[in-house]
């Protein structure tokens, strides 16, 4: 099932190109994709919104895991199983859920507005989101397995580097190469967000725990502070499942 909704046709096309190789499907049936593409945002450094959402979010996973072990949250520990069975090891490349939330005790990244504002929704909704600079994209967004041979533009000890997956990785990329390896684990420099984005696209991982309102509802939230970014903010949303 797909859909498609917006009011930007630039947007649009470029969600409708977007998708999630059945191979995928075939290892987890009850994953969803909800993209969400925008422009006109005003990104800059963080601010005091970003912060005082960063701050909820802090005490949001203090509250859990008050109560539950990291491992043991319902989605984070559906991660994990998901990692496992496509042969990473989820106690040493944790998904991004589970690296947020662990590190909150201590204090989320400050990095900018926009990174700021998906962090916070991720933590909050407890659902990977991750953050694409849509002029860094070259053709559409694919989540498939990868080959082995595809190349990820990443850093290593400080120095530029380019990294290959391993094969049958889940992954997501575009015509040039990896924008994401272990579907959310690390995201490329090429298309990272930065203060002087314009043109993003979220995307936001969903297994079984997760519900299609609960999902949705951490959209919402997400667009909320996105359209607060400026007066001609365009959003276009895509719900890809099995």
């Amino acid at each position: 099932m797909e859909r498609v909704s917006g009011n930007a046709d630039g947007l649009d096309e470029f969600l409708g190109a977007a998708s999630v190789d059945q191979a995928v499907f075939e290892l987890r049936p009850d994953y969803r994709a909800l993209l969400i593409a925008v422009e006109g945002v005003g990104a800059g450094p963080s601010d005091s919104a970003s912060e005082a959402l960063l701050v909820h979010a802090e005490q949001v996973a203090s509250e859990l895991l008050a109560t539950t072990p990291v491992a043991e949250l319902p989605h984070i520990a559906a991660w994990r199983e998901a990692y496992r069975d496509f042969g990473a090891k989820p106690t040493r490349t944790r998904n991004s859920l589970e690296a947020l939330t662990r590190r909150a005790e201590a204090g989320l990244p400050r990095v900018n507005r926009l990174t700021d504002l998906y962090n916070a929704v991720s933590v909050i909704h407890q659902v990977p989101v991750g953050g694409e600079d849509l002029a860094g994209y070259r053709g559409a967004a694919r989540l498939r397995r990868a080959i082995g041979t595809e190349e990820f533009d990443t850093t290593s000890s400080g120095e530029a580097v380019i990294e290959h997956p391993d094969p049958g990785e889940v992954v997501w990329c575009d015509d040039v190469g990896v924008t994401c390896r272990l579907w959310n684990w690390r995201q490329g420099r090429r298309t990272q967000l930065t203060a002087e984005t314009t043109t993003a696209l979220f995307i936001f991982d969903a297994l079984g725990p997760m519900t299609d309102a609960e999902l949705g509802a951490a959209a919402d939230d997400l667009v909320t502070h996105l359209r607060g970014l400026g007066a001609d903010v365009r959003v276009a949303t895509r719900l890809i499942t099995s």
